[in-house]
């Protein structure tokens, strides 16, 4: 079980967070990249709840310190020295903004012992000079948005969906304004960081295409038609997408034998309410044709938080067979995951997970649904959402 965090956050009044994060454990051992989109709670996770660990903090945000790192990387090196910093911490924030920083980090950590602990909202502009990444000297974690087990008796279903659960949207009492303003103005700017999209009017384009195909299987044809611009480029975006974590791969699951699957993967944004601000949707009621498509992105995001924070590279696909079938989540090749958000299941709801129960491949077989109370049928066990994420994170999938 990671250790609990708490995370003040002002909103309305001082409100108290956990968040899932085990990186005092980890930093006791060794240096730590950390990655996450912006606004997911990283700077304000590093102040507040490592302070007794992080010995010494560097901002990249900051113009006059970035500008001299840039003239000399050495800089952040000399006032270690000065310090005569040695077996400790050092934060350095935004580290993708200095990549020749990379260099002078691994070298204090072989001279001086020192832990690092790295952040940032894309490893791309390291990879893509490739520049020193520590050569299996640091772990990479990242941060989510808010996840049910963090909100605890805050989470709301309803606000998740609409509002998404990146910090400061979810606890904002009017989300749309800011939502519309990530979505514009953020979302291309980090594009427009990365050096790839000169043309950010037709980059938005392309976004706004993207997120109607959020939770489908990507095709990429289909979306340059759609967003009018060419295939190779809509390639190298949603390769931008993944880089900057804004948008997560779900990979298919080919093990079957009986039925054949289709290996083309599917495509999440790594916030529900972005993924509504982009698609410029009304809220989203039960009663709307996408509550279903909402609810089984919110299941998948609670599953790559869990990961990510519990079991870092357990995989994590889906099934869908070329007659069909189709199964949302097999969870590290043992656990079949279907989402419905219907309130009654019923029998046409367990038909991809009969199917898939008949290759004999996979352990268990799990329904996510809106019912009261969990049952079983024909061997599938049917759960209520809460139930299931209680299970999720208290690990006893």
């Amino acid at each position: 079980m990671a250790i609990i965090m708490i995370i003040a956050m002002s909103f309305g009044g001082e409100l108290h967070i956990p968040r899932c994060l085990d990186l005092e454990r980890l930093l006791a051992r060794r240096s730590v990249f950390l990655f996450g989109p912006r606004q997911t709670g990283k700077s304000t996770y590093i102040r507040r709840q490592l302070a007794g660990t992080v010995e010494l903090s560097f901002s990249l945000l900051d113009q006059g310190l970035l500008t001299d790192v840039l003239a000399d990387p050495t800089r952040i090196r000399q006032e270690i020295a000065a310090r005569d910093l040695r077996d400790t911490v050092i934060c350095i924030d935004e580290i993708q903004k200095c990549p020749s920083l990379m260099d002078e980090v691994h070298l204090m950590i072989e001279e001086r012992g020192i832990r690092f602990l790295l952040t940032g909202s894309s490893a791309r502009a390291l990879k893509r000079k490739g520049v020193n990444m520590l050569g299996g000297r640091g772990s990479d974690r990242v941060m989510h948005p808010f996840s049910w087990f963090e909100l605890g008796e805050r989470f709301s279903l309803d606000r998740a969906i609409n509002h998404g659960l990146l910090p400061p949207h979810y606890l904002s009492d009017e989300p749309d304004e800011g939502l519309a303003s990530y979505v514009d103005r953020y979302l291309t700017e980090e594009i427009a960081a990365e050096g790839i999209a000169r043309n950010l009017p037709r980059f938005a384009r392309f976004l706004q295409t993207a997120a109607t195909t959020n939770a489908q299987m990507l095709n990429y044809s289909n979306v340059a038609r759609d967003a009018q611009v060419p295939r190779q480029t809509v390639v190298q975006w949603y390769e931008v997408l993944r880089d900057t974590l804004l948008a997560i791969e779900l990979p298919a699951w080919p093990r079957t034998v009986k039925r054949k699957a289709i290996e083309t993967a599917k495509f999440y944004f790594f916030d529900t309410g972005v993924v509504r601000a982009l698609r410029r949707l009304p809220l989203v009621s039960e009663a709307a044709a996408d509550f279903g498509a909402f609810f089984e992105h919110f299941v998948f995001l609670e599953l790559r938080a869990w990961i990510d924070y519990r079991q870092p590279r357990t995989p994590l696909a889906y099934w869908r067979s070329r007659s069909g079938y189709e199964v949302d989540f097999i969870l590290d090749d043992r656990v079949a995951i279907e989402a419905k958000a219907t309130r009654r299941v019923q029998r046409k709801h367990l038909r991809s997970l009969r199917a898939l129960a008949e290759e004999r491949l996979v352990e268990r077989f799990i329904l996510v649904c809106r019912e009261e109370r969990p049952r079983v049928e024909d061997g599938i066990e049917i759960w209520p959402f809460e139930f299931f994420l209680v299970a999720l994170w208290d690990d006893g999938l």
